[in-house]
């Protein structure tokens, strides 16, 4: 299975914000689309990710200043993406690998989806359903047509 089969099973709506936007727009963001991360974009170009981690940085250290600390000052600028034609096992490892969650898919260089860990053990849970549905319905002896 590769990214662009999740991608267009979930849809490619990517939530995303501008870097001079403060802390506190983006938490507000977060809670009103009920999500655990947005994409930080100038111009069309991903900057970097704004994630829940980079929240609980920022509130262990300067908890009061959520109304003037910039997005582009506390969000993740090592920016790792997935491309559509990846396999979801390649991706899975990367992510497990690098202790992400949520990872910004680009396709020739714009952004054609996000997908997070939950999508993927998802859609592996979703792939494995069907085989075990099909192989029980061989071992009994039902006809798959």
């Amino acid at each position: 299975m590769k990214l662009k089969d999740i991608v267009k099973a979930k849809g490619s709506t990517v939530f995303s914000i501008h870097p001079d936007k403060t802390v506190k727009d983006a938490i507000d963001m977060l809670i009103q689309y009920n999500i655990g991360s947005l994409l930080v974009v100038d111009d069309a170009k991903p900057l970097g990710i704004f994630t829940e981690r980079d929240i609980l940085r920022i509130c262990a250290t300067d908890a009061g200043r959520l109304n003037e600390i910039l997005v582009r000052d506390s969000m993740t600028s090592n920016l790792i993406i997935g491309q559509l034609d990846d396999d979801v096992e390649d991706v899975m490892q990367v992510m497990t690998d690098r202790r992400i969650r949520h990872l910004p898919i680009l396709q020739e260089g714009y952004v054609a989806g996000m997908i997070s860990i939950g999508d993927l053990v998802k859609s592996q849970h979703d792939e494995k359903d069907v085989t075990i549905h099909y192989l029980k319905d061989y071992i009994t002896g039902k006809d798959l047509r």
